[in-house]
């Protein structure tokens, strides 16, 4: 471990190939951690099965490209499938835990990320999956950094895809729909929204979310079906960090920890790698709680 941190100080060239490497991955992360903002702030439910959703939307993409279609034209294609599945499990079980404590919306998802493991599972096999683009990479500083195009690709989508978001939700009705029901449900019903609908429209648009990050993840690197946990607790995370609602910080947040996750794995060592995302999860929850314990101390 101590070698390896002496070469990141010694070679900055080198870390900075890490730390750059890491960014392009936190955009993905980023791009995961909208949907469970969106899902948290306005269905006020922790959606445990988020990590299931984007490895579902990874094979989805997987299966396009092996029967033909482009790997970037895979991505919307999973993304709009995948708002489809995120329509039938509001229908069929997300709708259920509405308005209901925090504790049963979390068992519901998490019964539901189980249930779509072994449904990965059976269909898809339990192998390891990627899809190579073919896009090859770039080369900086006499090759000391080495950035994938898929990767830039996946940072500039995104970046993309949170300022669409960002959008939607300032100017299109729906979107306006969703904000005002995220700030007071009730008051929007009463005003003529329909609240049903923009809660499915809702989580629908996360499961989209998460179908792209998917789709990006398994051209990037790998998938199987037991991965999704790791992205549930970075999109925790992220969410945790930025606020609810936060598009920006969600950002800042997902590229912040795709580039700390990326040197804690070069000097901890890759198995350790999701260790770490768990311990800072951790960690930040403990401060989180210190702080409001102090706030409260302070208050009274």
């Amino acid at each position: 471990m101590i070698d390896n941190l002496l070469l990141l100080v010694q070679n900055p060239s080198f870390a900075l190939d890490v730390v750059l490497n890491g960014l392009l991955v936190g955009a993905i992360f980023a791009l995961a951690a909208y949907g469970m903002s969106l899902v948290w702030g306005v269905l006020n439910i922790v959606n445990i099965v988020q990590g299931e959703l984007v490895v579902l939307g990874g094979f989805i993409a997987f299966a396009l490209a092996s029967h033909g279609v482009p790997p970037l034209a895979a991505l919307p294609l999973s993304a709009a499938l995948m708002f489809c599945v995120g329509w039938f499990l509001y229908r069929v079980v997300v709708f259920r835990v509405v308005d209901k404590d925090l504790f049963i919306s979390i068992l519901a998802t998490f019964g539901l990320s189980i249930l779509i493991q072994q449904l990965m599972n059976m269909v898809f096999g339990s192998d390891v999956r990627s899809i190579d683009t073919g896009l090859g990479s770039i080369h900086m500083l006499d090759g000391a950094v080495t950035l994938a195009w898929i990767k830039i690709i996946a940072f500039v989508l995104a970046l993309a895809a949170g300022a669409a978001l960002w959008l939607f939700l300032r100017h299109a009705r729906m979107g306006q729909a969703i904000r005002a029901t995220a700030q007071n449900a009730r008051a929007a019903h009463v005003l003529g929204i329909d609240t049903d609908r923009v809660y499915v429209v809702t989580y629908g648009i996360n499961a989209a979310l998460c179908g792209a990050a998917g789709s990006l993840a398994v051209m990037a690197w790998t998938i199987h079906p037991y991965i999704g946990l790791p992205y549930t607790v970075r999109s925790f995370l992220i969410v945790v960090v930025a606020g609810l609602g936060n598009v920006a910080g969600v950002v800042a947040a997902g590229l912040g920890l795709g580039a700390v996750e990326n040197v804690a794995g070069f000097v901890l060592g890759a198995e350790y790698q999701i260790a770490f995302v768990f311990a800072l999860m951790v960690a930040i929850l403990v401060w989180r709680n210190l702080r409001a314990a102090r706030s409260r101390s302070y208050l009274s």
